[in-house]
């Protein structure tokens, strides 16, 4: 059993077989899927998936990206379906993903920070996981959480792209961090020294399909059904059997989210 902690299936590169795919993601061992918000209209799209496929759950939130299409209307709506009972009928066992972005940029940097703020405040008030997307940004992102009390909820750093050193403090604090494509990469060096450093109980794996394509298949869509690829890479780091890591990883999930 597998359990993919952060994929993307509303995307529009599903949108011709996504039936399919969710099959084959099954056929493949996978049990649960995460699905990822980018922004309001997404989350109530993940919203209605997860209605149709008891398998899927969703977050709620809106990606560094889109910060600055956001008003105040987007964060209360955020709060509102998942307020309480309302999480638990709309399937929704995170906030997020939110972070910050310093790569692309596409919005403003204060403005991300302000986005990523809201957040904060929202999943520690509804008392939900926080869904973190940091790229070129770990300073200000532990800056963040910090000054927003964020470790005293559940943090998980999706795509973890930091170094040891970082994993070592976000670990201290409470931190989880999830694991997908990339480990398998020609040129993935540091990945081993990193998952080797990392608390077993805080591994968790995803594909973020349809983006991080595991080798061999690098350059192609990608899908849960490639899951197992990245669980095999992560067990060949750790020197542990594939049906551990499979064990392992979700098990912490099913901490994590609650599912």
């Amino acid at each position: 059993m597998l359990i993919d902690t952060h994929a993307h299936y509303d995307d529009a590169k599903f949108a011709e077989d996504l039936e399919t795919c969710l099959e084959d993601a099954r056929a493949a061992g996978v049990s649960h899927i995460v699905n990822a918000a980018q922004d309001l209209a997404t989350t109530r799209k993940i919203m209605e998936m997860s209605k149709t496929f008891p398998y899927i759950y969703g977050t709620a939130g809106i990606h560094p990206h889109e910060a600055g299409k956001a008003d105040a209307s987007h964060y209360e709506a955020i709060r509102r379906l998942t307020a309480g009972e309302e999480a638990a009928r709309n399937k929704i066992v995170a906030i997020g993903e939110t972070g910050l972005d310093y790569y692309y940029d596409f919005s403003p940097r204060e403005v991300q920070k302000e986005n990523f703020t809201r957040h904060i405040e929202i999943a520690l008030e509804v008392g939900l996981p926080l869904v973190v997307h940091d790229r070129d940004a770990h300073e200000d992102c532990l800056e963040i959480l910090d000054q927003n009390g964020a470790f005293s909820g559940k943090v998980v750093f999706h795509c973890y792209s930091g170094s040891l050193e970082f994993a070592r403090i976000l670990a201290e604090k409470g931190c989880y961090f999830s694991f997908g494509g990339a480990i398998t990469f020609k040129n993935a060096k540091k990945f081993p020294e990193i998952l080797r450093g990392i608390p077993a109980d805080r591994l968790m794996l995803e594909t973020d399909c349809p983006y991080m394509t595991p080798e061999p298949h690098r350059g192609k869509r990608n899908s849960s059904a490639y899951l197992p690829l990245v669980a095999g890479k992560m067990a060949e780091i750790l020197g542990k059997s594939v049906s551990e890591i499979e064990t392992l990883t979700s098990a912490n999930a099913k901490v994590f989210y609650g599912i």
